[in-house]
């Protein structure tokens, strides 16, 4: 007959404890690992993108209005301020994890979802 050699029950409970301490922290917000330090970074380096790129293209359109019509510089200071709106729109949008969908979005539902066996 084969015998299984058990594991020591003390290491199978530090495991368990180690794994539920790792998940509380992530749920939390307490941890402090490298992966979510990059990721405040990252989300960080959006969230400028976001404005700057909305100025930008907000300045870029008054311009070209203003070089076309010689209306210097009523196009571009209506543009940069669309261009603000525009981008701190954006920034509602990432912050609220609205993400990079287009249109309007339904809020979730909170009924339950009917069982697959159609109960």
């Amino acid at each position: 007959m084969t015998e299984r050699k058990l594991p020591n029950p003390r290491d199978d409970l530090d495991n368990r404890l180690r794994r539920f301490r790792d998940e509380q922290d992530v749920a939390s917000g307490r941890a402090t690992t490298d992966k979510s330090r990059q990721n405040g970074v990252g989300f960080a380096m959006r969230i400028g993108a976001e404005v700057v790129a909305a100025l930008i293209v907000g300045v870029g359109i008054g311009l070209l209005f203003d070089r076309w019509l010689d209306t210097k510089p009523w196009f571009m200071v209506a543009f940069f301020v669309l261009g603000a709106a525009a981008g701190m729109f954006n920034v509602y949008r990432v912050v609220q994890n609205k993400g990079g969908a287009v249109g309007y979005q339904p809020a979730p539902s909170s009924r339950a979802k009917p069982d697959q066996n159609g109960d």
